[in-house]
């Protein structure tokens, strides 16, 4: 071996080949009944979020998705639930893929499919673009977390709704791409606790960038984008505490105002406004509906960590098969009794204000 030929890929075990976004849109195509979901999804929450729309955003669903059948299950009934709430909340159902860690464990289903560590990554962007597609089949819009740079090419002309992660909203990548994005995105704040983070990458994310990344055909192209003036912050507490008191929503507002921004603020009421704790996720999001319903503004929409079962439980790698159906691997999440009682009682606060 060459000494120039042993300077590269030390450290890199193995690579294998990756479908291209365009075949996997051909394999997987949108029809006109889905497009007309993302469209009118897409369209709703930017109406929200500018206030020419009265009603409240709420983004509900798993933690994160590892059992497609259950989450289609869930999506089944979501949408039923969705329909009776219409004239008040603008639905949207988070089915997340990939899973942001602190350290090491299960990244999500794109990743890791088969929940063994085998990392199928094209049979989990199979799995996940069919899941969207039939989702949005429903009539229900969906919200995804960008994690990957380059997973978006895949999925994203599914999505209505976007989020950028609290371990992520300070990436210079991750707002470039915001910037690239079709749809509304929101950023956490920092799980320090940060909400500036948030305030300016929602500004880094509404200019144009140019960038290196993917085209359809899975080749490297130089991005060029014209910006995204549909980002918005979210608050999600921190290890610290929760931050979705009235003084720091108002101190949100006074910070995006000073940034030039939309004055607008999406509360998390999972992650450090629960302490992780899903059972305060309910107490949460009731202390929202009471301030919505008297007319507190800024707030435009609620995240709800939600799935079949309440709780979580503990994956063991190659032992999928001994999951409780219906319960999320990932963060707490509430039942979904407890989550058809939260949205009729944020529909309640909205028709009140």
């Amino acid at each position: 071996m060459s000494i120039t030929a042993a300077l590269d890929n030390q450290r890199t075990t193995s690579m294998s080949p990756l479908i291209s976004p365009a075949l996997l849109r051909q394999e997987f195509p949108m029809s006109d009944a889905v497009a007309e979901t993302v469209a009118h999804g897409r369209a709703q929450t930017v109406d929200v979020l500018s206030g020419a729309d009265d009603r409240l955003i709420v983004v509900v669903g798993p933690c994160s998705v590892h059992d497609p059948e259950a989450a289609m299950d869930y999506a089944i009934r979501l949408a039923e639930k969705a329909d009776q709430v219409r004239d008040r909340l603008h639905v949207i159902m988070r089915v997340y893929f990939e899973k942001p860690r602190t350290t090491l464990g299960w990244k999500g289903l794109i990743n890791d499919p088969a929940l063994d560590g085998s990392f199928s990554v094209n049979e989990g962007l199979r799995l996940a673009r069919k899941l969207l597609l039939d989702i949005s089949g429903l009539g229900l819009p969906v919200g995804c977390e960008f994690l990957d740079p380059i997973t978006p090419q895949y999925i994203s002309d599914t999505v209505s709704w976007g989020s950028i992660g609290a371990r992520t909203a300070a990436s210079q990548v991750h707002r470039q791409l915001c910037s690239a994005l079709s749809m509304p995105v929101g950023i956490k704040n920092s799980t320090e606790g940060d909400v500036q983070v948030a305030v300016d990458a929602t500004r880094a994310a509404g200019a144009s960038h140019v960038f290196p990344g993917i085209n359809a055909d899975g080749l490297a192209a130089l991005v060029t984008t014209a910006g995204n003036p549909d980002c918005h912050v979210i608050l999600r507490g921190s290890a610290s505490g929760p931050n979705y008191d009235e003084g720091t929503v108002r101190d949100t507002l006074i910070r995006l105002e000073k940034a030039g921004l939309p004055e607008r603020v999406i509360i998390d009421a999972s992650h450090g406004n629960s302490g992780k704790d899903h059972v305060r996720q309910a107490g949460v999001v009731e202390e929202l509906a009471t301030r919505i319903g008297a007319g507190e503004r800024g707030i435009v929409g609620v995240m709800i960590e939600s799935f079949l079962e309440a709780g979580r439980q503990d994956l063991t790698l190659g032992r999928a098969n001994e999951l409780t159906y219906g319960q999320s691997i990932t963060d707490a999440c509430v039942d979904w009794e407890t989550t058809a009682e939260l949205l009729d009682t944020l529909a309640a606060a909205v028709a009140a204000r």
